[in-house]
């Protein structure tokens, strides 16, 4: 049976996949694509590497810190996650400034790129007040299935 890609984030849930229902790693992940596709005309494999790496990090901190069910942990994976988006907004304006890509992408990137940071910033906020208020913060494993299978 072929699924949409979408289609798999609501397969095979649990605590550890929690990630996948947030707003900022499914932008996240959008941005990765986007930029593949943004980076496709540039020759120069190291500079492409660089970029690739610093967006595919973005998405990746955010899983990480979602998972490490800790919430100060989290709270600095999502600021891993946001040095590393700034990174990138720094080489993809560097090749737009060097005329190595037009302005139509680099404006569809920079808005794409904003709305992420946006709600990563609002994202951190809210953990931060949540700590701050001292309210509890799940952090145990909820089992869905059957654990008679694993004895």
């Amino acid at each position: 049976m072929k699924l949409q890609k979408e289609e798999y984030l609501d397969r095979h849930k649990n605590i550890n996949r929690g990630f996948r229902k947030l707003e900022i790693w499914k932008e996240a992940v959008h941005l990765y694509k986007y930029e593949k596709e943004l980076l496709i005309n540039i020759s120069n494999y190291k500079i492409k590497n660089q970029i690739e790496d610093s967006i595919f990090s973005v998405s990746s901190n955010i899983a990480e810190g979602y998972s490490r069910r800790s919430i100060k942990e989290n709270i600095q994976f999502i600021n891993i996650a946001m040095a590393s988006l700034g990174e990138n907004y720094s080489q993809v304006f560097t090749l737009f400034n060097s005329d190595d890509i037009c302005e139509e992408a680099f404006y569809k990137f920079d808005s794409l790129h904003y709305s992420l940071e946006n709600k990563m910033i609002a994202f951190i906020r809210s953990i931060i007040e949540k700590l701050n208020k001292e309210e509890p913060w799940a952090n145990d494993f909820i089992i869905k299935e059957n654990l008679e299978i694993y004895f």
